[in-house]
């Protein structure tokens, strides 16, 4: 797997892990940041491509007849969180308006570009981006794993369903740390 994989980190912005913001997932999402912290180095070390995917809202978003508006391109809102952003410089963003990082973006020619077939899924929210970024993988032939200690969302039970999904319906390797 390795040489033909890459790592996709979905929203992991301050938005959504910082107390303050309208869409803040909670203490129990802020507990992904250290493993997730560990997997972009793990990867990284072994010269992994990371892709940061970010939620870089217009101001009149669609999005906002749903949700509250949130992660405005520009905003610290929308900033990768401190954690992380530490690894920018060795990492790809892609900004998205929509739930999945293949929407409107090159994310799957960049990946084509370097011959990935394998792709590591982790992040916010299971149940919304990760899951419809692990459909748009699947629908484009790449192999699929989600580090379930790597992902959070503000719904435990949408988070568990996604989980099972993901697994049964788009054959997503679903693994922890434990797991390699």
């Amino acid at each position: 797997m390795k040489g033909n994989r890459a790592l996709i980190v979905i929203d992991m912005q301050r938005g959504f892990l910082e107390k303050g913001y309208p869409l803040f997932c909670g203490e129990e999402a802020r507990r992904i940041i250290s493993p997730t912290r560990e997997l972009v180095e793990r990867e990284l070390q072994q010269e992994t491509p990371v892709f940061f995917n970010a939620d870089a809202h217009a101001p009149n978003d669609r999005e906002f007849k749903i949700y509250p508006p949130h992660c405005i391109r520009g905003t610290r809102e929308a900033q990768i969180i401190p954690e992380l952003a530490i690894y920018l410089d060795r990492a790809t963003i892609i900004e998205t308006e929509s739930y999945s990082a293949f929407f409107n973006t090159d994310l799957h020619r960049r990946l084509q570009g370097i011959g990935i077939r394998t792709l590591i899924i982790c992040g916010v929210c299971t149940d919304i981006c990760v899951l419809h970024t692990v459909a748009d993988a699947y629908y484009r032939g790449y192999e699929l794993e989600v580090r379930r200690d790597c992902v959070a969302s503000f719904d435990n039970d949408a988070h568990a369903f996604a989980l099972r999904h993901m697994e049964q319906v788009f054959g997503a390797r679903i693994t922890q740390q434990e797991d390699g």
